[in-house]
């Protein structure tokens, strides 16, 4: 069979305009092994970030054995089903110096941009997500894109130097019509733009149709399947937006209102996580076109004001208000938010790892950076911020494993992830933040 270019896209038309939908890593597009591209180029290698707000109870969830099968606290027992594929970092310390603990605030930009922050509204230098991005997202559509799960664009962990903040996409509809209608244009017009509701319910594969076939032909049975999963993958976004946009048929008791234009803003637990999984649903299409090579994920802010049915505070009040419960060691609810945000990392890691490319998965051939912004909240406090990694950087970590820092910098684990991703950098962070110590129990 011969091989194909790597950068191939199928394209069709959709109202008078022109549609453009990437495919994922084909065997076709690899040599013999699957170990490379068919041109001698490596696989692409992804580096992600992902987050979550308020931190952790450190009795039900620090485990109590480090290594490989380590055990699973209640608070990260979500975590079951992808231990083999994800590192959890404990004990490593964010020092502050001689600037302030500002609360929710730095405690994670010391973990993405190595430096305390002198007051709030300082965020020195740049986060690593952009650092990397320099370096490996030069080759791709979107040097980085960003989400989040809680439908306000102000909840970012991402910024270039000088506190110029990279705005993630909060919208599920407006990052569909990012990924797949950007390529849209009007012959008559420069100003068209694509109505994504009508992207959804003509359907961005539809229009490709006549494409998909003739490729389809030229395929081997792996790559099929391959291909067959992805297009199930789009085609169920599409079907839950078309639901979320269509009016419900009517009901004698149901006073219909308006349809939607979009997923309803607010912060109900299973509000946000049926946005969070939509967006990362989203992302790994991106991720799986090579449409981008660094990513971020917000699943809740510093300020997380996610809120529990029946129960009448949201997270960050919470962690303040609610007392301790000393046979459960922890506070029964906070601890529910924080069993949620690992049941989402979850689905993030999970969805990566089910998506083949080459000879493994989407997630192997990536890096995850994943963080919070304190340890225990009640308290504001920074030191121990848990810290995950999930993938394999292409085969270069190991996985599975609980580390101990032993009070080191928590920056170890951002300078190891630069250097994994081809950074230059024999040191990272200020003052007691600097490092030059790798984690080299990770390192294969």
């Amino acid at each position: 069979m011969s091989k194909m270019n790597r950068r191939r896209f199928l394209k069709g038309t959709l109202n008078g305009g022109l549609v453009t939908v990437g495919l994922p890593l084909l065997n076709v597009f690899l040599n013999d092994n699957g170990t490379a591209m068919a041109d001698g180029l490596a696989i692409p290698q992804r580096f992600g970030t992902w987050s979550w707000g308020l931190g952790m109870s450190k009795d039900v969830f620090v485990p109590k054995n480090t290594g490989a099968n380590f055990d699973l606290p209640p608070e990260i027992a979500p975590l079951a089903a992808v231990q083999k594929h994800i590192n959890l970092y404990t004990n490593y310390n964010v020092f502050k110096d001689d600037a302030p603990n500002l609360c929710h605030h730095s405690g994670w930009v010391v973990l993405r941009s190595g430096i305390a922050p002198m007051t709030r509204a300082n965020r020195p230098g740049e986060t690593i997500d952009v650092s990397v991005a320099r370096k490996i997202g030069n080759a791709t559509r979107f040097r980085s894109l960003s989400a989040t799960a809680t439908g306000d664009v102000r909840d970012s962990f991402s910024y270039e130097g000088g506190n110029s903040v990279n705005a993630p996409e909060w919208s599920p509809l407006r990052f569909y019509e990012r990924l797949f209608g950007d390529d849209f244009q009007d012959p008559n017009t420069q100003s068209f733009k694509p109505d994504p509701r009508v992207m959804v319910r003509k359907s961005a594969l539809s229009a490709v149709q006549e494409d998909t076939k003739k490729l389809q032909q030229s395929l081997g049975m792996e790559d099929r399947a391959r291909l067959d999963q992805y297009f199930s993958g789009l085609r169920d976004l599409e079907r839950r937006f078309d639901l979320q946009l269509t009016k419900p048929d009517p009901r004698e008791a149901c006073i219909i209102g308006g349809a939607p234009s979009d997923l309803p803003s607010g912060l109900d637990a299973g509000l946000v996580q049926k946005r969070h999984r939509m967006m990362t649903d989203l992302m790994l299409m991106a991720l799986a076109c090579d449409q981008t090579r660094v990513f971020n994920m917000f699943y809740a802010s510093a300020f997380s004001a996610t809120t529990k049915p029946g129960y009448d505070k949201p997270h960050h009040t919470a962690t303040h208000e609610e007392a301790v419960d000393p046979a459960l060691k922890c506070q029964p609810n906070t601890s529910w938010y924080t069993r949620q945000a690992m049941e989402e990392w979850a689905y993030y890691v999970q969805a990566l790892a089910d998506f083949k490319e080459g000879d493994g998965s989407l997630l192997d051939n990536s890096l995850i950076y994943a963080t919070t912004d304190q340890s225990f909240a009640k308290i504001h406090g920074i030191d121990g911020i848990p810290m995950f990694t999930a993938g394999t950087a292409g085969g270069r970590i190991k996985t599975g494993l609980h580390l101990d820092g032993g009070d080191t910098p928590a920056c170890r684990l951002g300078f190891t992830a630069q250097r994994l991703m081809g950074l230059d950098i024999n040191a990272w962070g200020e003052k007691s933040n600097n490092t030059s110590d790798e984690i080299s129990e990770i390192l294969v």
